[in-house]
Parts: structure tokens; sequence; C-alpha cells
């Protein structure tokens, strides 16, 4: 093992294995590569090579799996033709200056090996010979052709004239905007060796041909993203990327979300966008600037940045953010939290702000679906870390949840109100009609508001479990209107859900309602078989993936209820957990035939209340849930319901929508 250290560094040997896992790590140092006069200390994970699985398990690779670690630390491959030439940073401890990276930060930059080669980004300025060491070497004596220059922060740009001098035969190839940038970075835009690209453009290398996608403001307005069709590559820039070198082995969701939240978060429309390019794009592997390249479960990748750019929660769960000069607010947080816990609440997660990671706290109040802001008032104000806190949420976007209010002050609360109003701007949040007053430290009756605001905060959690729920609230009628419902349903062996919105009560003594749905929909041949329902009342925090879900696919050949979490009734039918503000269990009584459709007339057998938040209206769908259609040059007609478009003169009368079934009467002429 030594003299393999020996062999590859001359200035010093220093070797360590030990058992990470089922895995070795090697430490050891490379040649000709200091920082502050000292070699720079390198750990590579034995038999790492990103997205392979044939790395050498175990003890019983002995010093091959050592040897291999350092061998394919120069040249990891991400395809045949691909390789992996980044870094990895273990001395910062701040991330642009703000950002805690315990774990350090990766660098990445790959080389594409064809005719012609393209090395995609470079890596930052600390790292400059190693990254040129790691590219010579992936060369094999060869010479590149050309630099993508993706992004230009400097953390990936800083090293751009060192590789034109060093290749004074190659030439950049970047957005417009981004040469713009080289010329305030380095005094000059490379004029006479570059190529300018942008949506659409492609380099042809040989068997690969490079396509560029404009990404404006995903994080900078320079960023293009690259697309091989070869080995179906996605170089995605700075999207997809987390906090952490790659030699550290750690889950990605908690890095790459505080990752996103803390450095993109601010542009989910602009993200949204380039998920909808990527959407028709053939991808195998996401080369990210930051963070592992992905090669498996891709679907979980995307999902998960489909919920964060969309600010849609991530998971059920009640955030506590607090500040607390005495400790006396800090005592009423604590007893909430006990409060929230005992009444069900799924998750319930605290941060000190003046103490914690306030990343991960901006982070974790955009992975949860409720936030309890908690803080002392402070020169008529609010305490400065709350300040600050709370310019993160709103800096970033936040929208889309639920805020209750906790203030202390000794002789005049202002907090509740400065908190308020510095969220005023944020879109569609529903704050807790409970206040916490607290007068300088807990009484009766503040400790009565905790009780009261825990029961609120947990009235879904409470109404789910049999055991708390009022299973007789009839005021779940109420929530009856022209709304959107989620009619749930079990033919004997398969559970199934339908997106309706004709359901109204029709006599109160005793309690029936209706409920019609058309024929052609498997649930109501399944109702008219079994006689029984459920339907759910969705509220306004339902996001557009529900509609997607149960209402543009078919219960016949589609499981809807695949991967998603739910309950069920005394009946012995589903119900959703949340996205509803109640749902009523009902038993048919009659039956009314309706030509094209059934109506149902229905008893009330169970009714549970879940929250207080509003029903979701037709109109509130159309105006803030469904996506505005791309109708952008394009003739012929649109659906109303979901926006699928049908380019053609003339509308077919028995046109039906091929995703949300919904005919004639519901399209509308473009334009």
């Amino acid at each position: 093992m030594v003299s393999i250290l020996k062999r590859a560094c001359k200035l010093c040997v220093q070797a360590q294995i030990s058992i990470y896992k089922p895995k070795f790590i090697i430490t050891y140092r490379r040649p000709g590569v200091k920082r502050n006069g000292k070699c720079l200390d390198v750990t590579a994970r034995a038999g790492y090579i990103i997205g392979d699985s044939s790395a050498p398990p175990g003890l019983g690779a002995g010093h091959t799996a050592a040897k291999t670690a350092y061998e394919r630390k120069k040249t990891m491959f991400v395809t045949n033709d691909i390789r992996y030439i980044g870094v990895n940073d273990h001395d910062i401890d701040l991330f642009e200056g703000q950002y805690t990276v315990p774990n350090g930060m990766a660098y990445n930059s790959y080389v594409i090996l064809d005719d012609k080669i393209a090395v995609m980004d470079t890596v930052d300025r600390n790292f400059r010979d190693e990254w040129l060491e790691n590219l010579a070497g992936a060369l094999g004596g060869r010479k590149p052709d050309y630099l993508v220059v993706q992004h230009m922060e400097p953390d990936h740009s800083a090293n751009i004239v060192g590789f034109m001098d060093k290749y004074p035969e190659a030439v950049i190839v970047s957005s417009n905007a981004a040469f713009g940038m080289m010329k305030c970075y380095f005094g000059t835009d490379f004029a006479e060796r570059r190529i300018v690209v942008g949506e659409g453009s492609t380099l042809a290398l040989g068997r690969h041909t490079l396509s560029f996608v404009a990404a404006p403001m995903v994080h900078w307005p320079e960023v293009i993203v690259t697309y091989d069709s070869a080995d179906k590559v996605l170089f995605s820039a700075d999207g997809f990327g987390k906090f952490g070198a790659l030699d550290v082995e750690e889950p990605w969701d908690d890095e790459a979300r505080r990752y996103y939240i803390g450095i993109v978060g601010k542009y989910g429309a602009q993200v949204q966008n380039l998920l909808k390019k990527a959407a028709g794009l053939d991808i195998a592997t996401i080369c990210p600037l930051h963070g592992p390249v992905l090669k498996e479960n891709l679907g979980h990748y995307l999902k998960k940045y489909d919920l964060w750019s969309s600010y849609t929660p991530e998971d059920e769960g009640i955030v506590i953010a607090y500040t607390s000069v005495y400790g006396n607010t800090k005592a009423a947080v604590e007893k909430l939290a006990a409060k929230l816990r005992s009444n069900g609440a799924p998750k319930v997660v605290v941060h000190d702000l003046a103490r914690g990671d306030m990343a991960l706290a901006v982070a974790d109040a955009f992975r949860y679906n409720k936030l309890v802001l908690a803080t002392t008032t402070y020169n008529a104000d609010v305490y400065p870390f709350m300040k600050e806190y709370i310019h993160h949420l709103t800096e970033r976007n936040f929208r889309n949840r639920t805020v209750a209010l906790m203030e202390n002050g000794s002789w005049a609360p202002l907090a509740a109100k400065v908190m308020k109003n510095m969220l005023a701007e944020c879109k569609n949040l529903t704050f807790a009609e409970t206040t916490v007053r607290i007068l300088s430290a807990l009484d009766d009756a503040s400790t009565a508001q905790v009780d009261i605001l825990a029961r609120e905060l947990c009235m879904e959690y409470l109404a789910q479990q049999d055991a708390t729920a009022n299973k007789n609230d009839l005021t779940a009628l109420f929530n009856i209107g022209y709304g959107l419902y989620v009619v749930t349903t079990n033919d004997g062996q398969r559970d199934n859900g339908l997106i309706v919105n004709t359901v109204s009560q029709i006599t109160n003594t005793p309690n029936r309602i209706a409920v019609t749905i058309n024929k052609q929909n498997y649930s109501y041949h399944t109702i008219r078989k079994t006689g029984i329902l459920n339907v759910n009342c969705l509220d306004v925090t339902a996001p557009f993936s529900v509609f997607q879900r149960y209402g543009f696919q078919s219960g016949r050949t589609a499981d809807k209820f695949e991967g998603v979490e739910t309950l069920r009734s005394d009946n012995g039918l589903r119900f959703l957990p949340k996205f509803i503000n109640s749902f009523m269990s009902l038993k048919v009584e009659d039956y009314v035939d309706l030509d094209t459709h059934g109506m149902f007339i229905c008893t009330v057998t169970e009714a549970r209340v879940m929250s207080d938040a509003e029903t979701m209206t037709y109109t509130y769908y159309q105006k803030n849930v469904k996506p505005k259609p791309e109708t952008e040059g394009k003739h012929g007609f649109v659906c109303k319901v979901c926006g699928w478009i049908y380019e053609g003169d003339e509308l077919p009368d028995d046109i039906i929508c091929p995703l949300c079934k919904h005919g004639a009467a519901d399209f509308e002429p473009i334009g």
C-alpha cells in the first residue's frame, strides 16, 4: 500500500484505510498540489465511479480496492465517452460566503471524448492545477477542441483563462450573455476563439451531438444547459446540485434541498420552464456542476425539483421557528411542540434561529406545509434573527402554507402584527385564527391559547384518527358548493378515485347528497354495483397533480392510488389525508337516470371536517391551479379544464379530451 502511494506522491507519503460502512476510504496526498505551503489531502472512496455499482464492496478487495480508488479518482467514467474530471473542496467553510458545508463541496467538470473533444465547464480557482491534471489524464495526450461554459459563476468559470492558455487552439462555446460576463471577469470575451450558442443550437463532436437549452435565471441570466443525445446525458449546470463533496457518503435529498432553496429557490417559475423543456428529452443521466452524477431513479429527483419549484409542500409537518431572549418564548415553543406531537402531528421540527443553521430552517419552511413563527417584540419590531428569517422566506417566494404566530412582549406586544405585515406579499398563505400572546411569561391565558392553537394546527390529524375524530360532524356539508371533489370507490378488488364538480345537498332532514357522474367513468359502474362512495372536498391547497392523478387517467387501466398515502373511513373506502377540508361517506338510496349521466341520491353515514381551508371552487381552479396552456404560435382549440390543445380549423363535435376526458363543450378557440 505504501509503495503505491510513494509512486503517486514524491513529496510525502501518508496512507490510511478505514472501514466506512461496507466501503474503504483512502486518504492520500497528490503530487504538487499545495494549499498554504502544505500538500493537499484528497480523500477518495474505494471503487468510486460515478453511477457505477460495480465498485469493490468491502474488505475482501484489500489493496486492490485502494489502488482502484486512486486510479479511478483521475478518470471517473460517466459513460464510455464521458469522464468526470472535477474536484472536491474540503477547505471551504462557507459556500457563497453564507452556507455552511460541513462535508465540503464538489466542483464538477466533465470531458466528452469523440472525434472532437469538449470540456464541460471549469472549477474553482483554488483547484486550477488539480483540475488541469485531471483533464490531462482523461485526454491521454489528445488536445481538447472546445470548452463549453454553461455558467459564469466563479466556482465554475475561474479557470477559463488558464485553460485557454494551456490549449491555445481550443474554442469557447457559450451564450452571448456569458461572453459579456467573461469580459467583465477577465478583460476579454475571446472574440477570436468563440462560438455563441443559444436555445436550439447544436455542436457536433462525432458520435455525440450537443444540443443547447437556454435556462435564464436558473440561477444566473446567462445559463445554458446541454443535452447529449448519444448517451442521453443532461449537463444541468447548477440544476440538481447539492452541498457536499463527492467523497462523503450522505443522502441526496437534505443537502440538495438546502442548496436549492437557498440558492435557486427564488426562481421557481424559471425552473418550471426548464423542467418543461427537459420533459421532451430522453434523459438517462444528469450531470450537475455540484453533487453526484444522477443515473438511477431520476423520477425521484425530477419530482423533488417539481415540488420545490412549484412551492408545493413536500411533506406533512409543522416547523416552529423561534427566537427567545430570556427563555420564556422558548418555554412556550416547547409546550406547543409537545402538544402538537400529542395531537398527532406527523412531524414537528423546531429551529432556534439564533443558534441553528439559518439555511436549514429556511429549507424546512419550504419542505413542510405548516409554519409557526414565535418571537419577541424588539424595539417596536421583531427580534433581528426572526426578521432575517422572514426576509429569507419572502425573498424566495414563500407561499402555499399555513402560518401561525406567537408573540411575546412585556408591555406592548407587536411582533405578530409586524410578522404578518412582513408576509403580506406572500401568495396563498392561510393564517391560523389563533395567535398566542405572551406577556413576558406563560400564564393561564396564554397556556390556553397554546392548547387552542395546537388543536387548530392539528385539526386534520385529529380527524384522521378514529380515536379522536368526530365522525358525525355535519358541518362538513357546509363545504359543499360549486367546488371540486374526489369521489373514491372500490369495486371489490381495487380502489379508484374520480374528479367531479357535481355534488350538492338536496335535503337536510334527512341529510341527503346528490352526486352526478358521467356513465363513461368507471366509478359510475362501481357505485351502481356497490351502492357506497366517499366524497372528498378539495380545498385551495390542492395542487394540479391531484387533478392529473384522479382526473386525467382511467381507473380501468391505472391504479390511481399507487404511491399515495391514504386512510380509510368506516365504510372501508379511502379518503385523502391532505388537500381536503372534509369528507363524507355516502350510501345510495335512490338513482335518477340522466341519459349521459346518472344521479345518485345518498344519505350521509359519516362526515369529518379536516381543516378550515376554503373549498376549491371551479373558478379558483381555473385562475390559480390549472397551468396556463402554451398557445403561442398555435391555431385551434384549447380544453378549458386541463389545457390540452387541439390543432385544427374545426373542432369535432364528438371530441373527447385525451387528458381529462371532457367533451367539446369544454373547449374554446385559441385567441
